[in-house]
This record gives C-alpha cells, structure tokens and sequence, in this order.
C-alpha cells in the first residue's frame, strides 16, 4: 500500500568535518611545539625585531588557515597529503632538535655569533634544518586548504626564513669556525639536500 511519500534517505557523514579537526590538531601541535622549542630549545634571551616578526607572520597565517580550511570545502587528498608534509616536517624538527641539544642553539635573529658547527644529523645534509621543518610545515598546511590564496603567506613566511639563515650564515664568516664552515656549505644544501652525493 503506498502512502503518497517516501521517507528522505539519512544522510552520511562526510569525513571533511572530521580532517578538517585532524589538520587543524596536527597544525596548532607543530606551531605549539615551535613554541616550546622557544623557551626550551633555543637561548633567548629578548624577542629581536626579526622574531617579532615571524612570530607575527605565525599567528596571523595560523588564524587564515584555519578560517579557509573551516570556511571553504577541499579535497580530502588535498588534507590528506597535507597532513603527511605536516608529519614529515615535525619528523624534521625532531631530529633536528635531538641532534642539536647540547648546541645551545640561538633564536632566529639573534644577534649573537655561533659558536659551534653542527654537522651530524639532519645538519649533515642541510646547514638550517629548523627552519627547512618550518617551510615544509606552512607548504603542508598550504596544500590542506587547498587555495590559491595559501600562497601568499607560505611565500612571506619562506622568505622571512631564507633572510635568517642568510643572516646566520654570514655571522659565521666573523668567527674563527669561518673556514670550516665555508668546507661545510660545500657539503651540505641550505635548505635541501645537494643533489649528486
């Protein structure tokens, strides 16, 4: 017997409510554990004007990314793939961190000068692994909201990261680890691995 109307089927729930948690847990923990590596990590004595900076450029870029990955739709290989350049980057840090822990390493724009060379680990292959985990963590999270307008601030932020190193790089040229350190360059990629070894 028909009844005149059928009963509208359940809808399912989508996975987009729940990768957009995942990437949005994963991405707030790599930023918190940037944070910790601060005051934990790296001597600090004072937030210089370049690490105001990137720390302004952090937080800002955090509060877009999570607006367009919330507010607009993405592909769920777009998060998922993401999610993995955000896994290998704190794999990066990681490894960067137990290989430099006795360094005592300073903060981005520090004005101090090194006083030691780093040359196992991830150092082996690339003279600023920390900073290599930051750009592949904003180009993970990037990939994750899958927007054009990610690239503007993963951009901004690489470039605030480049102008460190290079800044870092040249404080070396002022110390006596100057020769070894040039050796070293030879050796190991800024950010990536030279290829060919």
């Amino acid at each position: 017997m028909a009844t005149g109307w059928m009963a509208a089927p359940a809808e399912t729930p989508t996975m987009e409510p729940l990768l957009d948690l995942l990437v949005s847990i994963c991405s707030i923990a790599t930023i918190g554990q940037y944070v910790w590596s601060m005051r934990a990590h790296f001597q600090l004595q004072a937030m210089f004007p370049g690490a105001m900076v990137i720390s302004a450029a952090v937080i800002a870029t955090t509060f877009f990314f999570l607006a367009i990955l919330w507010i607009q739709s993405q592909p769920v290989p777009a998060k998922l793939a993401g999610l993995a350049v955000e896994l290998a980057s704190s794999a990066l840090f990681w490894w960067a961190i137990v290989t430099s822990r006795k360094a005592r390493l300073h903060f981005a724009f520090a004005p101090d000068n090194p006083h030691s060379l780093l040359t196992g680990g991830p150092y082996r292959y690339i003279r600023h692994p920390f900073y290599s985990s930051y750009i592949i963590f904003w180009i993970g999270w990037g990939i994750a909201t899958w927007s054009i307008w990610a690239i503007v601030p993963v951009a901004g932020i690489a470039v605030l990261y480049v102008v460190a190193a290079l800044g870092e790089e040249k404080k070396f040229s002022r110390t006596p680890l100057a020769g070894d350190y040039q050796a070293y360059r030879g050796r190991a990629g800024l950010f990536w691995p030279r290829l060919g070894w």
